[in-house]
């Protein structure tokens, strides 16, 4: 129903209001820009203006003097030699092969392997007294800075347990 008396309202005097629409004045749009569209121009006209000589700019380029001179060849040395005196053995290592990182057998300086890596955390975590950043830095050949960002930001897992509180907790299950 209360669509009904909707529509009726919508639909009332629409032609007279739909006429009282068209008739009314419109605003006037922006004039045009002129543009050289309805001016016709030939294309020997065009040719004629590219070709045409320009005296001041001609002038202009030929005061422009560059000198110019070959750099000197500098002798790289092969990424290969470089990183053989750069290299460390690693300190750690996985048992067995999993994922391919035991085919590992050194590190470049300044970079460690994720055993390296998870090594060092968990050490200076357990000793922090023992295990310094300076002398996680000397043991695998790292910056300083690094290592204090490393020992700062980066900490291993840690598993916390909490016992349960309530008196209806699930039973665990036990491996039989």
């Amino acid at each position: 129903m209360g669509s009904r008396l909707g529509r009726m309202f919508r639909n009332f005097n629409l032609e007279s209001r739909a006429h009282r629409e068209i008739l009314r004045e419109k605003p006037l749009p922006a004039p045009r820009h002129p543009t050289s569209v309805n001016t016709p121009v030939s294309a020997e006209e065009i040719t004629g203006e590219i070709h045409k000589k320009n005296d001041p700019l001609l002038a202009l380029l030929k005061s422009v003097y560059v000198e110019s001179q070959d750099p000197t060849p500098q002798v790289l040395e092969p990424q290969a030699e470089k990183e053989e005196g750069e290299r460390r053995p690693l300190k750690f290592s996985l048992a067995g092969d999993p994922y391919g990182i035991c085919s590992i057998t050194d590190v470049p300086k300044g970079k460690l392997s994720i055993v390296e890596a998870l090594t060092a955390l968990n050490n200076h975590k357990r000793n922090p007294q023992t295990w310094t950043p300076e002398k996680v830095a000397q043991e695998y050949s790292l910056d300083l800075k690094d290592t204090r960002g490393l020992l700062n930001f980066f900490v291993p897992f840690e598993v916390k347990i909490l016992p349960t509180t309530s008196k209806k907790a699930p039973k665990q299950i036990k491996d039989s």
